[in-house]
């Protein structure tokens, strides 16, 4: 649904634990925004409340990860329910909804007559006043940057909000989990802003005296919710289609309740007719400068020893997959490494398990992408962790030919929790390393094909091969258990010294 734009659907089948398996992946999809249906059976509506054989009352279960949950009354609502279904997911700010069926409702049958198609929603536009307080304010700052977020991302609106950025020649960066809202190539972009971004774009936000977001909540992914992310005497011009965002974490100078790239549209047609527009000069120069370096070190920081080092395996994937190849993330610190490391062709060539942190999505991600864009390359980052939570999907891939290169980055533990009590609790490890099989032979057990490094000097041969097959791969690297690194320093600052 991520991938296409268009509605997904999945079906439960059994109440009880079949329904209780989707709760983890519907949370996702609501976090994430996804326009997902999921249909399930539920028990007879008058066995309701009485214990019955694997009971659960699902109703309340999926209304808290939903933008509505249906439980089906009457045979004849259900026309009506799922019109309203296809519409809701589509409405403002996509997002999953879910449609109980009790099993009596099921037995029946009945003659649908009428069926109205849903009607998806009117996309908003910002007032013309909206637009002249925008560019009033845009102009008589001298260190403005825009934050592309989702908003730009899904709806393609990359090419619009570059042409707002060339013609007042301000850089961009995008926020978290979107760093492909732009491409890579393009030189007015730093990447990916906040404590999980590169410093050149994190240190574009905190000194920014004019912030334009655009289809960005600057959530807590971007931000921390913390004026240490943010500018604090920056001027925040915030344009989202769904209006609780507006102003939600942080105060605003202007909150503007639109489709961001209808806006990003007029607002570049209005500053096109502006003769003599002024254009940011020292500010810009000294970001291009600062990108240069960053870009030149994380080259030069590649380090191509054994056991192999995450940096020299970024930089051989950087030359070695093609362009236009679409990543998928995992959660976990290897992955939020990788983030800033690859590059992105464009809107949706990347995708990550954005506010909900899901571990073991990027393998399962990655067929899902694959089906909606079947001759796209799609790689697939994992930890070893994650990677053991979906393996048994291999079986989905083979069968239906999901063709996808997952990389394991195997470490041999859970990367964040081993950082975190190396750091701050004296190396006291607990529970955070693993022992897995060879995944690898696993895939092949699956009927996959599976790849074994151990040498930095075997990765890009064995990368170009996987390319070139016709089959599910999996390639199972063996990453050096120490080179990990601890993220959320935040959380434990009661306890630096």
């Amino acid at each position: 649904a991520r991938a296409s734009g268009k509605v997904g659907i999945i079906l439960a089948g059994q109440n009880g634990p079949g329904v209780t398996n989707l709760v983890t992946g519907i949370a996702q999809a609501h976090k994430a925004f996804s326009p997902v249906i999921s249909i399930a059976g539920d028990i007879s509506s008058d066995q309701a409340g009485k214990d019955s054989f694997q009971e659960i009352d699902q109703q309340k279960l999926f209304e808290p990860i939903t933008k509505k949950t249906w439980t089906i009354n009457k045979i004849n609502e259900i026309p009506k329910i799922i019109s309203n279904a296809f519409k809701l997911v589509l409405s403002q700010r996509n997002g999953p909804v879910h449609i109980n069926f009790p099993r009596n409702i099921l037995s029946k049958t009945y003659n649908f007559k009428n069926f109205k198609k849903h009607k998806q929603s009117i996309i908003t536009i910002a007032s013309r006043e909206d637009i002249s307080k925008t560019i009033d304010l845009l102009i008589k700052s001298s260190k403005a940057v825009i934050v592309a977020g989702g908003g730009i991302k899904n709806t393609k609106g990359d090419k619009e909000v570059i042409s707002i950025a060339k013609k007042l020649n301000i850089p961009i960066v995008t926020s978290a989990g979107h760093g492909d809202a732009l491409s890579s190539a393009e030189n007015l972009y730093a990447g990916q802003m906040g404590p999980r971004g590169n410093i050149v774009a994190t240190n574009l936000v905190r000194k920014a005296d004019v912030i334009l977001a655009l289809g960005t909540r600057l959530g807590f992914n971007s931000t921390f919710f913390s004026y240490e992310n943010l500018n604090k005497k920056a001027l925040i011009i915030q344009v989202d289609i769904e209006p609780s965002s507006l102003g939600r974490y942080f105060p605003i100078a202007l909150g503007i309740c639109a489709d961001s790239k209808n806006f990003a549209k007029q607002l570049y047609k209005r500053l096109s007719k502006i003769k003599n527009l002024k254009k940011t000069k020292i500010w810009t120069k000294n970001f291009l400068k600062e990108k240069k370096i960053y870009l030149k070190r994380r080259e030069d920081e590649a380090n191509f020893i054994n056991p192999i080092q995450p940096t020299a395996l970024f930089k051989i994937l950087r030359e070695t997959l093609p362009s236009n190849s679409i990543i998928t993330l995992d959660a976990g610190t290897l992955c939020l490494q990788a983030t800033d490391q690859l590059n992105y062709s464009g809107p949706k060539s990347l995708f990550t398990p954005l506010d909900f942190g899901l571990v073991g999505f990027s393998f399962a991600c990655g067929l899902g992408v694959k089906l909606a864009k079947p001759n796209s390359k799609v790689i697939s980052l994992m930890g070893d962790g994650g990677f053991g939570m979906t393996i048994s999907e291999l079986s989905t891939a083979v069968e239906y030919k999901i063709n996808t290169i997952t990389i394991v980055m195997n470490n041999k533990s859970w990367g964040a929790e081993k950082a975190y009590q190396r750091d701050y609790y004296n190396k006291r490890y607990i529970g955070s390393e693993i022992k897995s099989p060879p995944f690898h032979k696993i895939a092949e057990l699956y009927g996959a094909v599976g790849f074994h490094v151990k040498k930095i000097n075997e990765l890009k041969n064995i990368i170009r091969k996987a390319l070139k097959c016709n089959k599910p791969v999996v390639i199972n690297i063996e990453v050096d258990p120490n080179a990990i690194y601890s993220f959320r320093k935040d959380s434990f600052k009661h306890r630096e010294k």
